[in-house]
Parts: structure tokens; C-alpha cells; sequence
């Protein structure tokens, strides 16, 4: 025994308490450290990462922006085409109004050509008449002539 101290006759083997604790005291200031130092980089990668997600939100809201108003462009340049070519086509009301002013000025026509046709018709049926008639005459007047 040195100074109150037992010593075994290895000093490989066996450790003094006190330089065990020693040395565990140092272990764990190191891993405090290790695991400070850690915590600091997580943090710190945490924040890099969310500036990096803030920044990837601001961009798409303005992809998501931009194709939005791209969209609404089409569907409004869409809109006044279609209100332009709206114009282009008939109605069933103008149709049926175009019909009765064509069939108005047409009306007069249709009755001069029904008069004409039919005083040609009765003209023609009258000479056919006529044409009979003479013909009935000159068979009498042959066999009249021929007794």
C-alpha cells in the first residue's frame, strides 16, 4: 500500500476509481460536445432546409400563378372568339325573317305567272276547241259535199 492506496501488482489490469472517473468525466464532456455539436448542425440544416422549401413554395405560387393567368388569357382569347363568330350565323328568327320577306317579294310573281299560265291554259284548250270545231265543219261540208 502506497499512501493509503492499494496497488495491485498488475497495473495493466486494474485502474484507480478516481482516474476511472476521470477519464469517464472527459468521455462524456467530449460526447456533450459531440452531441452539442450535432444539435447546432441539425439545427442549422433545418434551417437551410426550410429557406429552401419557403423558396421552392414562392416559386411554384408563381408558376402556379403564371399558368394560371396564361390560362384565363386562352379562356378569355376563346370567349371572344366564339362571341365573334356568334355573329357570323343565322338565327332561326332571321332565317324565318329573311323567308317572309323573300316569299313577300316574290308573291307578286307567283300570281302573274299563275294568270299567265292560266289564261295560256285556257287560250290553248279555247284553240283546241276551235281547231275541233273547224274540223267537225269541213268533215260535214265533205260528206255533205260528197252526197
Amino acid at each position: 500500500m502506497v499512501h493509503g492506496r492499494h496497488r495491485p501488482a498488475d497495473p495493466v489490469m486494474y485502474v484507480p476509481l478516481r482516474e476511472h472517473l476521470a477519464e469517464l468525466q472527459v468521455l462524456r464532456d467530449k460526447f456533450a460536445a459531440e452531441r452539442d455539436r450535432r444539435y447546432t448542425e441539425t439545427g442549422l440544416e433545418r434551417e437551410k432546409a426550410l429557406k429552401i422549401k419557403e423558396q421552392a413554395d414562392r416559386d411554384a405560387l408563381a408558376l402556379a400563378r403564371a399558368d394560371q393567368t396564361y390560362k384565363d388569357e386562352r379562356a378569355n382569347n376563346l370567349r371572344t372568339q366564339l362571341e365573334r363568330e356568334r355573329g357570323d350565323y343565322a338565327t332561326k328568327a332571321d332565317i324565318a325573317a329573311l323567308s317572309d320577306k323573300i316569299n313577300a317579294a316574290i308573291a307578286p310573281l307567283q300570281q302573274y305567272m299563275a294568270t299567265t299560265q292560266g289564261r295560256a291554259g285556257g287560250l290553248s284548250s279555247g284553240w283546241g276547241l276551235l281547231v275541233a270545231a273547224v274540223g267537225l265543219v269541213a268533215a260535214v261540208i265533205a260528206i255533205v259535199s260528197r252526197l
